[in-house]
């Protein structure tokens, strides 16, 4: 019964395991076809270590490059924001057609002016003309109907009511959510590498273990066949043998097939084409990271919590923005003559003109008071959020630690049982051997070896996700390989 038990057990967990694989990507399976080959001895392959094997997966992942390109826009981003306070200077141009010069007639002129018709008079009587003449004589042409401009005009702003700034800190907002996004999905590879890596390594060991209880079953068969012609046994005990030895090669074709499936799976995150051997095995620590130690540095440094305060300080930069609508705008503005024409309105113009502005919105049809609002709760939802992230990732750190500890405590306490399974195989084969033991017993006894040892090492497995997840959470990551030099495996 407990046999059965510990079967079921790491059968589950290996089951967990290989259906994350089948997780990936279609584009992983379409290399199954081609497993043999990858598994031939023509097979061409490169050794990594678990720190080379990280190395690669910084420098080739896509995904990855994909957030440092998000981080590289954002602070591009946040430098354009840094020009928000630079004046717009521009050279404009126009040409312009009216339907006819304009021109100033002294008859205009004169009827322009309070004294006007006495003017005229004298005028008239002076020159002893009429007013036709006058005006044909004396009429100025003022523009051309052909108008061509050109100038040099500059805006800038000295007070927006605090939306500069505002704008200025949530391109900067979003410049640090990048850099945590950007860790966070770091922290993602990590664990897949470590989950894929060592998924390597514990198929090659389940194969190992595989492959021994088939060589075990298969000695016993040939010992059962032989006492079966000697007629110490009955045909009974050989077919029990028999079917435990098909039993154990059907057992280890599958562990073959799901250590190439996790091959694959890593070649496939690396993006190497030759098979990635994993030369780091599975570990134990003596010690684990003290809890309250890894949940305050979790705290301190966990991405997801950098995000939410980068996006505290984008909401906050839109609470300023909406403020500053009901705030005045000042600014200087200036302009330049660069071309004129010939006519007596470009010399009258003047070249040049600067002065002050100062725009005070009394009404506005945006709908900024409730814009103002929104972006309040904005506020108070991130605020929330944090508070809840921080149970989580409490939780969650305490929920991976006590699994770590779980795992390291298995992997001991089944020592004991190791060596009960060795000297069980002893003791059942030299009883069977005098007739004193059944074939079953010494199947039995083969098995429960062998589900010891997979056990432990399904132990070991989860111990080292188990690790590396802590480190990831608490940005310990780099720690990693001083756990890998201080553990065993024994």
């Amino acid at each position: 019964m407990r046999k059965g038990k510990i079967l079921n057990k790491v059968s589950l967990v290996l089951m967990r395991f290989f259906h994350s694989l089948f997780k990936l990507k279609k584009k992983v399976f379409i290399f199954l076809c081609s497993a043999p080959l990858l598994f031939s001895s023509q097979a061409i392959a490169a050794n990594f270590t678990f720190s080379q094997a990280w190395k690669l997966l910084l420098q080739n992942n896509d995904g990855l490059a994909a957030s440092k390109a998000n981080k590289e826009e954002a602070l591009y981003l946040q430098e354009a924001a840094a020009d928000l306070y630079l004046p717009k200077i521009d050279i404009t141009g126009g040409y312009s057609r009216l339907d006819e010069d304009i021109t100033l007639a002294p008859s205009q002129l004169f009827n322009s002016m309070p004294a006007g018709d006495t003017l005229k008079t004298f005028f008239e009587g002076a020159l002893g003309s009429s007013a036709a003449s006058v005006d044909e004589a004396f009429t100025s042409r003022i523009a051309e109907k052909d108008v061509v401009t050109a100038s040099l005009t500059a805006v800038w702003p000295i007070y927006a009511g605090g939306r500069i700034n505002a704008a200025q800190d949530i391109a900067q907002g979003q410049f640090m959510e990048a850099g945590h996004l950007l860790r966070i999905k770091q922290q993602a590879l990590f664990e897949q590498l470590n989950k894929f890596y060592f998924g390597v390594v514990l198929a090659k060991q389940l194969l190992l273990t595989r492959s021994d209880a088939e060589k075990g079953l298969a000695k016993h068969l040939d010992f059962a066949k032989k006492l079966e012609q000697q007629g110490q046994i009955a045909r009974v005990e050989r077919l029990k043998a028999e079917a435990s030895y098909s039993q154990a090669k059907v057992e280890q074709r599958k562990a073959q097939r799901n250590l190439e499936i996790a091959q694959i799976a890593l070649n496939q995150l690396l993006q190497e084409e030759v098979n990635a051997l994993p030369t780091n095995g599975l570990f134990i620590n003596n010690h684990i990271p003290v809890l309250v130690e890894l949940i305050n540095a979790t705290l301190a440094n966990h991405p997801g919590l950098g995000i939410l305060k980068a996006k505290r300080m984008q909401a906050l930069g839109l609470v300023e923005v909406e403020e500053g609508e009901y705030w005045p705008e000042a600014f200087i503005f200036g302009n330049y003559n660069v071309y004129q024409q010939d006519t007596l309105a470009a010399e009258l113009a003047p070249d040049w003109v600067v002065g002050v502005g100062v725009s005070i919105p009394l009404s506005s049809r945006s709908g900024r008071s409730g814009k103002l609002k929104a972006a309040k709760s904005t506020l108070s939802r991130i605020g929330h959020l944090k508070a809840q992230a921080v149970r989580d990732l409490s939780l969650l750190v305490e929920k991976t630690w006590r699994e770590a500890d779980t795992a390291r405590e298995e992997f001991n306490g089944l020592s004991p049982s190791l060596a009960l399974a060795h000297e069980s195989i002893r003791m059942r084969e030299e009883a069977f051997a005098q007739g004193l033991s059944t074939s079953l017993e010494v199947v039995d006894a083969e098995l429960f070896l062998a589900s010891v040892k997979t056990q432990r090492q399904v132990a070991a497995y989860q111990y080292v996700l188990s690790l590396a997840r802590l480190l990831a959470l608490s940005n310990q990551m780099a720690q990693f390989s001083d756990y890998q030099l201080k553990g065993h495996y024994e």
